[in-house]
């Protein structure tokens, strides 16, 4: 199909045209944009396309600030003005509410965009490969060849290849200095990088997390254990990059590059870092989860306690609670704070980051909701008066769902990282709950991603 009018974004960042009455989704426009695309996929009310040719340039575009993008996969939007970023979020997440939801909705907060649109990530993992992505003008040159190390992140739906980042603009220094170094390093010595194909090679990845506090920490990942490299190595890094506070290794034998199953080694410093919320103070290991974005994440923080609107005399159950940082977040305005997450080793974390803020009236549970929460848990621990979901993206089980109708608390503060997701489950929950707020946090610019926060409130 030529010269298509891109009108629009859909839900997941794809742009949409109409033609003859369908509507033709597609990725890598702008609206704006007039396109030649080829269909994939062909319905009768809808297609999917790809962009073959850009005839006609959006007015709206501008120059994106990273060589890399359109490549890595780690940014979609940086053709993108960062204001007009937020107006197709906000967009989206209208839509999601009102066409999935199918919702009666009070009028939308204003988007809350994020002041720092670049290092703005506080943790960020490169994947050292043999091989690297080729450029499309690369690929007709038979002097160049894939296999290459390289350092970086997996193009977009490639699961075999890495770009060889130069500079990445989401996270502060030293992060390329430190990946460079590795690099560099591995490459004088001889040092295998990964091949993902054959499931060998020493060097796997590197993950960096820098806080705000200043603290920073490296855990270099290997494909299998040689101590003596594995301490050169750690060691140049230490003497190279002062600002590390801790600095560990993971020895990773399996397929994936999870750590789960995996335990991190300290070479240097105390094997975790501290980062602040207002106030509050979190450690953080090299497995735990915290928000990526510190400063949005105070923020988004600061609209779920907004929402609560706590008196001090309630019970709160935050459930998905991963390392308590919410509920701890409202511990001063609770008179009693219940924590529930399936994975134990975050409510280990929770627990400290409990005993480090002082806050005694807290209990965390690892384990299912849809069991734990029966009569001989609410006589022990009290029924909630406002309950705070932070669910993946995935969104709530049905069975949970089905839990929160029965356990009927006054209040629900839906905090969601998928509002289409988000928009299934608060259909289902308008049974017995009204919507009072919502407000879109944009967590990560330049991405497709958005955050919602959603108030609801029982209906009597």
């Amino acid at each position: 199909m030529e010269n298509l009018v891109v009108t629009g974004y859909a839900a997941e960042g794809k742009c949409l045209a109409k033609h003859d009455g369908k509507v033709i989704f597609m990725e890598n426009a702008v609206p704006g944009d007039i396109v030649t695309v080829r269909l994939i996929k062909n319905k009768k009310d809808w297609a999917e396309a790809q962009v073959i040719r850009i005839t006609g340039y959006s007015a709206e575009r501008i120059p994106p600030f990273c060589k890399h993008f359109g490549i890595c996969g780690g940014c979609q939007w940086q053709m993108l003005p960062y204001e007009k970023q937020l107006e197709y979020k906000q967009d989206q997440v209208l839509q999601s509410l009102k066409r999935i939801g199918k919702l009666e909705l009070p009028e939308i907060r204003p988007i809350l965009g994020s002041e720092r649109t670049r290092l703005y990530r506080n943790k960020l993992e490169y994947t050292f490969s043999n091989r690297r992505y080729l450029l499309r003008e690369e690929l007709a040159d038979p002097q160049i060849s894939a296999i290459q190390d390289a350092a970086g992140f997996h193009a977009r739906g490639i699961f075999d290849k890495v770009v060889d980042v130069d500079t990445c603009y989401l996270q502060d220094e030293p992060t390329n200095g430190i990946r460079k170094e590795i690099k560099q390093w591995a490459i004088e010595r001889g040092v295998s990088f990964y091949d993902i194909q054959r499931h060998e090679g020493f060097l796997r990845n590197v993950q960096i997390r820098l806080c705000r506090t200043g603290d920073l920490m490296v855990n270099v990942v290997f494909g299998y254990a040689d101590e003596p490299l594995q301490t050169i190595l750690l060691r140049r890094l230490r003497d190279q990059f002062p600002s590390i506070t801790t600095l560990l290794y993971t020895i990773n034998p399996k397929w994936n590059d999870s750590l789960n199953g995996l335990e991190p080694v300290v070479f240097h410093g105390e094997g975790y870092v501290i980062e602040k919320l207002e106030r509050f103070s979190f450690k953080i290991g090299p497995k735990s989860f915290f928000q990526t974005n510190t400063a949005q994440a105070e923020r988004l923080y600061q609209v779920v306690r907004t929402f609560a609107a706590l008196q001090g005399t309630e019970t709160v159950y935050d459930l998905y609670c991963g390392t308590g940082s919410i509920g701890i977040f409202l511990s001063d305005q609770t008179k009693k704070l219940v924590g529930i997450e399936l994975i134990p080793e975050a409510i280990a974390d929770a627990k400290e980051n409990a005993l480090l803020n002082e806050v005694h009236h807290a209990a965390f549970f690892a384990g299912d909701v849809t069991t734990i929460c029966d009569d001989a848990f609410f006589k022990t621990h009290g029924r909630p008066d406002l309950i705070i979901s932070d669910p993946p993206r995935a969104g709530m089980s049905d069975k949970l769902v089905a839990k929160l109708l029965e356990i009927a608390a006054e209040k629900i503060v839906y905090v969601s990282c998928n509002p289409a997701t988000q928009a299934r489950d608060l259909h289902l929950l308008s049974e017995k709950y009204q919507i009072s707020a919502v407000q879109p946090v944009d967590m990560f610019p330049h991405t497709l991603h958005i955050e919602n926060v959603v108030a609801l409130f029982l209906k009597h």
